[in-house]
C-alpha cells in the first residue's frame, strides 16, 4: 500500500513546535503549544498512516492487530526499535513508566515494531527470546522487512511515532533522552481526544508471552567468570536479577539478588541488582555490572555484603569521568575485569561502557592511565573512545571509537599486553594497548571507521573474517588463543591473535540446543558470555537463550551442560550467626603479637593469613578448620561482632577483612587491636595421626579519623 503521510510530512510542522517547547518556562506553557498545535493537525486530513500489512508475525497479543480495527480510538506509540540496539535499550525505561501511567482502558497502547539490523533479529524466536529478557510487556510486530520502516521513512533506530485515533501523525521522537517529553505529548494527545470523545475504552488482546513459560534455574545468563584459586564460578543471571555462585561441580554456594530487580546494598540475602550482565572475580571479591542500574557493583563473599563502586543508579550521559566512583553516571556498563595499571596488581577494573561506547577504569588502588596522570584509589574514569558509535582506530585512545563495545579480556603478557574488545555493533573484536592506549582491529569489521553494517560468518584473517554482533572473549594465556562469543552467529570462534586468524570452533551456524557430541554438530543460541579455566583446558559459555551454562572440555572436543544444583549452600542464607564471643584458645595456642597498623576510617583491612602444615599433613575434611576475628578495644569496628569462616584450603592464603566504619570513636586503654584466631583440624600420612592445632595474631591499629579508601593489606604467616 503506499503511503498516504510519512515523517517526512510530520517534521516540518513538528519542527516549529519543538523550536517552542525549548524556549517554554512553565509546564502550563508547554501544554498550551502542545494543544494548539493538535488543534491544527486536526484540520488536516493529509497524516492518516497505512496500517499494518497482513501476514507479519506479532508477539504478547492474541492475533493481529489494526489500526481500522482493534486500534481504532486509541492513542498509538509506534516504537521502531532493533533488539541489539543499546539506546533502543535506554528507552524501554521511559515506555515502561508511560504503561504505568495509562493503561490501554485509559486509551494509550504502545506498539513496539522491530525493524532488524543483522539477519539473526529478523527470526521470530530469536525477537520473542528479546522481548522476555527486556519485560516488554506491550505487543510487538516482527517487521522483518522493514516495509512500515520504509512506508514511514523512517532512518534511525530508536524512533517513536505517536498516532491519534484515527491512525494519524501527531509527533516523533528519535533517537534516546526524551523522556520528558514523550510524557508530555502522550498526556497532551489523550487529554485532548478525550475531551473530544474520540477515544475508546476497548480492552486490546494482549496475552505476554512470559505468563506461559516454565521456571528454571538460569534465565538469559549474560557472562560468567571463574575464580581459578577458588575453583569457583560467578554466573550473571540476567533475566532474574542476580549473580550465582557455585563450584565446579555445580554446588549453588550463593545466590545475591533477584528475582525482582531493584538496586539496594547490604547483606546477600537483601542485595538487589537490575539485569547485570559482566562478572568478574577474584578470591572472595566479585565485581559486577549491573547494566540495567547503571552501576558497577561489588559482591565480598568474605564479609557477606554488597556495595556500591561506580555509578548513581540512573543513566549517565559524561563521556570523561573523573569522579569518585559514587559520584560518577555511568551508562549501561556491559562487562567488567581486573587489570594492573601503574600500580599494585588489579588495582583497576576495567568497564566496557555499552551506553557511551567508550572503555573506562575505576581504580580499585592508586594507579595512573597511559598517557594520562595518576589517578586516586576510586576514580571512575574515561580511557578510551570519543563517544562516537563508530568503528575507528587511532594510536591515540580518546580518537578511536568504538560501537557498544559489550565484551572485555585482559591479555597482560607480553608481547600482547592489551585489552581484547567485543565491539558487538560493529561485529568486530578490536585490541587496546595496555601501554599507550592504542586501538587497533584484529578480526571482524570494516576498514571504514562509518560502516557498522560489515558483519556476516566467514573464517578468515583480519578483516577478512566476519562475526555477527559478538558479545564476548576470553584470553587463554598459556595458549596465547582468544576465544569469542560470536552471539548472532550462535557459534564460539577462536582467534590467534599472532597470526590473526578466526576460525570457528564450535556450533554449527544454526540457533538451537544440542551437545554435539563433536563441536562441529553443537549448537548454541545467542551465546553472550565466556570465560577459560583449567589453564586453557575448557571453556564455560553462557548460552543465553538456551538460559544454560555450558562446558566446552578442549582436551576431549565434547559439550556439556553445567548442571546446577537447586540446593544452594549459601552462607548469608543459612550459616548461623557468627559467635559473639571468641571461642577458648587452648593453652598450646602460639601466640603472636604484630607491629602496629596504621589505618584510616572506611578503609578495608586484609589479612593474608598463610598457614603452613607439617610435611605430609592434609586437613582433615570432616573436621570444622576456622577462623575467627575479634576486635578489642574497639568493638565498634566490627559494629559489636564477631566474624568467623571456614578454612577449607591453605595452598593458597586465607583472606580476612574487615571494613572499618567511616566515624571512628574513642577507644579506652591501650587502643584497639583485631585478634585473629585460627584452628586447624589436620592429619599426617605417617601413622593416620590426626591432630588439632591453634594461633592467634594480636594486630594493634592506629585509626585515623580522617576519612580513606582502598585496602590495606598485612600479611601473617604460621608454621604448625
Amino acid at each position: 500500500m503506499a503511503s498516504q503521510c510519512s515523517l517526512s510530512t510530520l517534521f516540518p510542522l513538528q519542527s516549529q513546535l519543538d523550536y517552542s517547547l525549548d524556549d517554554a518556562t512553565t509546564e502550563q506553557e508547554k501544554q498550551n503549544l502542545v494543544d494548539e498545535y493538535l488543534k491544527n493537525l486536526d484540520e488536516r486530513g493529509d497524516l492518516k498512516i497505512p496500517d499494518f500489512q497482513k501476514g507479519l508475525e506479532w508477539l504478547n497479543t492474541e492475533g493481529p492487530l489494526s489500526l481500522n480495527k482493534e486500534l481504532d480510538g486509541k492513542v498509538v506509540l509506534l516504537d521502531f526499535f532493533t533488539y541489539c540496539c543499546i539506546n533502543c535499550m535506554h528507552i524501554l525505561p521511559s515506555l515502561h513508566r508511560l504503561e504505568d501511567r495509562h493503561s490501554v482502558q485509559d486509551g494509550l497502547v504502545i506498539i513496539g515494531v522491530h525493524s532488524a539490523k543483522f539477519p539473526n533479529e529478523k527470526v521470530l524466536d530469536n525477537i520473542r527470546s528479546a522481548v522476555l529478557r527486556y519485560d516488554i510487556c506491550h505487543p510487538v510486530v516482527n517487521d522483518s522487512e522493514a516495509s512500515l520502516w520504509h512506508e514511514l521513512e523512517v532512518s534511525c533506530w530508536p524512533t517513536l511515532v505517536l498516532l491519534g485515533p484515527r491512525g494519524n501523525l501527531l509527533f516523533s521522537l528519535v533517537g534516546e533522552g526524551h523522556g520528558d517529553r514523550l510524557v508530555l505529548f502522550a498526556d497532551s494527545a489523550l487529554r485532548h481526544y478525550g475531551a473530544r470523545g474520540l477515544l475508546k475504552p476497548h480492552a486490546v488482546g494482549i496475552k505476554l508471552y512470559r505468563d506461559s513459560l516454565p521456571p528454571g534455574v538460569l534465565s538469559f545468563p549474560g557472562k560468567v567468570a571463574v575464580d581459578e584459586s577458588g575453583g569457583r564460578l560467578a554466573i550473571a543471571d540476567s533475566g532474574h536479577h542476580r549473580v550465582l555462585i557455585a563450584s565446579s561441580a555445580g554446588h549453588l554456594l550463593h545466590v545475591v539478588g533477584g528475582p525482582e530487580s531493584g538496586r539496594q546494598d547490604g547483606d546477600l540475602s537483601e542485595a538487589s541488582f537490575n539485569c547485570p550482565q559482566g562478572v568478574a572475580m577474584k578470591g572472595d571479591s566479585v565485581y559486577v555490572a549491573d547494566t540495567e542500574n547503571h552501576l558497577i557493583r561489588k559482591i565480598d563473599l568474605l564479609l557477606g555484603r554488597v556495595s556500591t563502586l561506580a555509578g548513581v543508579g540512573t543513566q549517565g550521559t559524561d563521556r570523561e569521568g573523573g569522579a569518585l566512583g559514587p559520584q560518577q553516571p555511568i551508562s549501561s556498563p556491559w562487562d567488567v575485569t581486573l587489570g594492573t595499571m601503574g600500580g599494585v596488581e588489579d588495582n583497576v577494573l576495567w568497564i566496557a561502557m555499552a551506553g557511551t561506547h567508550q572503555i573506562w577504569a575505576l581504580f580499585l588502588a592508586d594507579g595512573k592511565l597511559p598517557r594520562g596522570s595518576d589517578s586516586k584509589a576510586g576514580i571512575c574514569v574515561r580511557w578510551a573512545g570519543s563517544g562516537n558509535e563508530e568503528n575507528r582506530n587511532n594510536s591515540y585512545p580518546h580518537k578511536a571509537a568504538f560501537a557498544q563495545p559489550s565484551g572485555l579480556a585482559s591479555a597482560p603478557e607480553e608481547p600482547w599486553s592489551c585489552l581484547y574488545v567485543a565491539d558487538s555493533e560493529s561485529s568486530s573484536v578490536r585490541t587496546l594497548a595496555l601501554k599507550d592506549g592504542a586501538v587497533k582491529l584484529l578480526v571482524g569489521g570494516e576498514r571504514d571507521p562509518l560502516n557498522l553494517f560489515a558483519f556476516g560468518d566467514v573464517d578468515g584473517k583480519g578483516v577478512d573474517a566476519k562475526l555477527q554482533h559478538p558479545l564476548g572473549v576470553a584470553w587463554a594465556p598459556e595458549q596465547s588463543l582468544l576465544y569469542v562469543a560470536d552471539s548472532y552467529n550462535h557459534k564460539i570462534k577462536v582467534v590467534d591473535p599472532k597470526t590473526k586468524l578466526c576460525s570457528t570452533l564450535a556450533g554449527t551456524g544454526e540457533a538451537g540446543d544440542a551437545l554435539g557430541p563433536e563441536f562441529s554438530k553443537s549448537r548454541f543460541n545467542e551465546p553472550g558470555g565466556i570465560c577459560v579455566a583449567d589453564g586453557g583446558k575448557r571453556l564455560y559459555v553462557a548460552d543465553t537463550n538456551n538460559h544454560q551454562v555450558k562446558v566446552l572440555d578442549l582436551v576431549s572436543k565434547t559439550v556439556s551442560p553445567f548442571h546446577i544444583s537447586t540446593v544452594c549452600t549459601d552462607s548469608a542464607v543459612t550459616k548461623p550467626p557468627p559467635p559473639t564471643k571468641v571461642p577458648k584458645l587452648p593453652k598450646s595456642a602460639a601466640r603472636k603479637e604484630m607491629p602496629p597498623v596504621s589505618v584510616s576510617a572506611g578503609q578495608t583491612v586484609v589479612m593474608s593469613l598463610t598457614l603452613s602444615l607439617p610435611d605430609g599433613a592434609k586437613l582433615t575434611e570432616e573436621a570444622p578448620s576456622s577462623w575467627v576475628l575479634s576486635a578489642e578495644g574497639g568493638e565498634w569496628l566490627l559494629g559489636g561482632q564477631v566474624l568467623a569462616g571456614d578454612i577449607l584450603d591453605v595452598s593458597q592464603p586465607v583472606r580476612v577483612a574487615a571494613e572499618l566504619p567511616a566515624v571512628v570513636e574513642e577507644s579506652g586503654g591501650g587502643g584497639p587491636r583485631f585478634t585473629l584466631s585460627v584452628w586447624l583440624y589436620f592429619c599426617l600420612d605417617a601413622g593416620h595421626a590426626c591432630t588439632m592445632r591453634a594461633a592467634s595474631f594480636s594486630l594493634p591499629l592506629q585509626v585515623n579519623a580522617s576519612p580513606g579508601e582502598g585496602e590495606v593489606e598485612v600479611a601473617l604467616a604460621h608454621a604448625f
